[in-house]
């Protein structure tokens, strides 16, 4: 009764605009196959229990029914490929695994080489600047030009915090900076 409704409701929907009692109808029958659909698997699985209760583990009929039909499901009897079905173990394994094989192979990409560029080199007198200490000029205004907001680290610290106590943490800072050029 509620499939079929809603095989209609899905088949009016398909050709004309469902109006917004038929959308609720349609939401609430979804609602209710989906709720049935629960009470049902739990009520199976309340008789597979009571079943193995009262046959207990000398059962193995029972249990070799069940996973019997549990591997039957699970089987793959055949698959489609391109326009062709595949059946049988072996078929299917080759077709598997050359469909994965030609997705993950390494692909060789011509990669443009460096030996033909031309690099600026520095002179004698400009790489001077580089391994010049930084000054606490430098520091603040790299300080300064950071968002208050971000923090450099996941403990929460942000910039704003460094900005409005720079009195106070600017020698820890000139330290640590002398500690990093040094080493």
């Amino acid at each position: 009764m509620v499939k079929d409704r809603m095989s209609t409701l899905y088949t009016k929907g398909e050709t004309f605009n469902l109006v917004d009692a038929e959308l609720v109808e349609l939401h609430e029958l979804s609602d209710n196959l989906h709720s049935l659909s629960r009470v049902q698997s739990s009520m199976c699985w309340q008789r597979a229990r009571l079943n193995w209760l009262h046959e207990g583990d000398a059962n193995t009929k029972n249990f070799h029914i069940v996973m019997s039909s549990r591997r039957w499901c699970n089987a793959i009897q055949t698959i489609q490929v391109i326009d062709a079905q595949v059946e049988g173990a072996q078929n299917i394994r080759e077709n598997v695994f050359n469909h994965f094989s030609s997705h993950f192979k390494a692909v060789i990409v011509d990669m443009p080489g460096v030996e033909d560029l031309e690099f600026h080199r520095l002179f004698v007198v400009e790489p001077t600047p580089l391994i010049q200490p930084f000054t606490l000029g430098e520091i603040k205004q790299v300080i300064w030009d950071c968002d208050s907001f971000k923090s450099p680290r996941p403990d929460g610290i942000s910039f704003g915090f460094i900005k409005q106590l720079w009195v106070e943490v600017k020698d820890d800072f000139m330290r640590f900076m002398t500690e990093f050029h040094r080493n």
